[in-house]
């Protein structure tokens, strides 16, 4: 509280006033002489408070009562499915909390509030949910039985601090019922999303659900507020807030929506799998018989499916991704994304122009040449199995985060295959959600032709990655390394579609096709005239010199079709100035409601 007094007043008359209004009201006080003043000439806290020494007032056993009873339902769920944890690689879901939000030492995460709780929780809510007074301290118990207990429901959730940031959190309690959801646990479920929308915090989900409790469905499952009002949260929160899901054990039917709706999954190997239906009810509707593993495992979903974003070795590999993936994403949508400090790339940028060949068609690894663009240690790739002919991954490029798109060589010459182009653009809206600025870097023969990717559906998710490189809104840059054919310049932020730049190094070439393409497709019957075969490759070398040219990245430059060519030794500085310099850019899209594509 600021106070003005007079301009006479002495510091020793302005110290007497603050130490009396900071002592009755309660707050710092601050006195300034004088209307103008502008610093001022005492201060005051108020006093600590001091309970009197003869107060022989203290907790009854009313509160050991209560003490008791929140033992209890810390404890979770029966002891004998407890001690199947250690054996199955899992942690107490309690420990789990410690390992995310305390000291991540071996011992649970005891009460939110008391000297045994994770440091970083801030408080549960809803612990008592399915209480009923039942444990086994309780005086209104007869005969005890562990398994009549449903502690917190099997469902625990509340606000935590993790690597210096306030989320909300949801964990199953696989000892409860084997973490399956019912109506009360659902109505914890419901209200942590619904405060997340409100005040902007992200969400981790620590999944390990066996999914809906069947034989209690009445109440929970079709209801306004019931297991399906989820999803509907679900997508509401989507780009409004980050939502990331860890996963621990099989989750299955509605269980399994949580990780697909997040914006980011992690599946954890030989203890993660999810699926519409269990094993069982496969054989029962189909008549297959699969593992676990085998049906909806890790290994299905970050090769096959694209729906796990990362895979963990373990418990405390898990976390570390999340730590790592949490430091690139802003906590809301509007908000810029937290800043780290400039770091050099790992190999000097001077050897970019050598990593690269000047056939267009020898493969180089794309992650070489980001370990000469980017900051060392900041490519964080994400689904690396999946469509491997593209790299999406967050990177820092002077501390700033960005969301690389880059084509790899590596992989059938990086050209773009349905799985791929799907990934690219669910990745591309995710950092449009989040303010994070996009990198491109082409270096493709284009979308992949015939009846295989055709069935596979090579124009419907084609048209959904050129729709999220013209619908995203954050700044754009695109780097064309090498060859940028057919179509997938457009879908690589090329000239058409907006970007703040493209920058071409000398090894760039834009056309329609390659020089051998284009040949078969122009000159193939009038060099089949050629008897000569001597004759016949003499001149097809010329067509192919002069369609080279045609295509060069110097006479692109040259008709003002991209922005500049670069040197590729100072590839990495023109991205950095290019960054700061559109870092505020104003962007926007058409006036409707939204686009169909996606």
């Amino acid at each position: 509280m600021k106070v003005h007094v007079g301009a006479a007043a002495t510091e020793e008359e302005a110290g007497a006033i603050a130490s009396a209004l900071a002592e009755h009201f309660g707050v710092d006080i601050e006195v300034y002489a004088g209307d103008d003043a502008d610093e001022p000439i005492a201060t005051a806290e108020p006093p600590e408070i001091e309970y009197p020494l003869d107060d022989d007032l203290g907790p009854t056993a009313r509160e050991a009562e209560l003490r008791a009873e929140i033992d209890d339902i810390l404890e979770g769920g029966p002891e004998k499915y407890k001690r199947r944890l250690p054996d199955q690689g899992k942690l107490f879901v309690r420990d789990r909390l410690d390992l995310w939000f305390g000291d991540g030492g071996e011992g649970g995460v005891g009460d939110a509030g008391t000297e045994d709780a994770a440091d970083g929780v801030k408080f549960e809510d809803g612990k008592f949910a399915h209480f009923d007074g039942y444990h086994e301290n309780s005086p209104d118990v007869d005969e005890y039985d562990e398994g009549d207990r449903v502690p917190a429901d099997g469902l625990i959730t509340g606000a935590a601090e993790f690597e210096g940031r306030d989320l909300h959190f949801m964990a199953n309690d696989f000892t409860v019922k084997a973490g399956s959801m019912a109506g009360r646990g659902v109505e914890k479920f419901l209200r942590m999303q619904q405060r997340a929308l409100k005040n902007g915090k992200p969400v981790l989900y620590l999944m390990d659900s066996s999914g809906g409790r069947i034989d209690q469905q009445t109440g929970f499952f079709a209801n306004r507020e019931g297991i399906g009002k989820y999803y509907y949260n679900h997508s509401m929160l989507s780009g409004r807030v980050p939502q990331i899901c860890v996963l621990y054990g099989p989750c299955i039917a509605g269980a399994a929506y949580t990780p697909v709706f997040a914006d980011f999954t992690v599946m954890v190997e030989g203890m993660s799998a999810m699926a519409i239906a269990s094993p069982r009810m496969v054989k029962m509707v189909t008549g297959e018989e699969i593992e676990m593993d085998e049906l909806g495992g890790p290994d299905v979903h970050a090769k096959y499916s694209g729906s796990a974003d990362l895979v963990a070795e373990d418990e405390q590999h898990a976390r570390q991704l999340v730590a790592d993936l949490v430091s690139y994403l802003p906590d809301k949508a509007g908000e810029k994304p937290p800043r780290s400090d400039p770091k050099p790339p790992t190999y000097s940028p001077d050897g970019i122009d050598e990593l690269i060949p000047e056939a267009p068609n020898r493969p180089y690894d794309v992650h070489d040449l980001l370990d000469r663009v980017c900051d060392a240690e900041s490519v964080f790739e994400l689904k690396s199995e999946y469509g491997k002919e593209i790299v999406t991954a967050f990177a820092r490029i002077d501390g700033k985060p960005v969301g690389v798109v880059a084509n790899q060589p590596t992989e059938r010459s990086g050209a773009i295959f349905p799985d791929a182009a799907e990934k690219a653009a669910e990745f591309i809206w995710t950092c449009d959600a989040y303010e994070i600025p996009l990198l491109y870097f082409c270096d493709t023969p284009g979308f992949m032709a015939g009846s295989q990717v055709e069935k596979d559906a090579i124009l419907e998710k084609g048209k959904k990655f050129i729709y999220a490189t013209s619908s995203a809104t954050v700044p754009k840059q695109t780097v064309v390394v090498r060859k940028a054919y057919g179509a997938g310049i457009y879908a690589m932020g090329g000239p058409a579609y907006e970007p703040e730049s493209v920058i071409g190094l000398p090894s760039g070439e834009i056309g329609i096709m390659g020089p051998e393409a284009a040949i078969n497709a122009v000159y193939a019957n009038k060099l089949a005239e050629i008897d000569d075969p001597e004759e016949r490759a003499e001149r097809e070398d010329e067509l192919r010199g002069e369609y080279r040219r045609d295509i060069d990245i110097h006479r692109m430059a040259s008709e003002v079709v991209i922005d500049e060519i670069v040197p590729p030794s100072d590839l990495r500085e023109e991205l950095v100035q290019r960054f700061d310099f559109y870092e505020d850019i104003e962007k926007s899209v058409p006036d409707k409601k939204h686009g169909t594509v996606l």
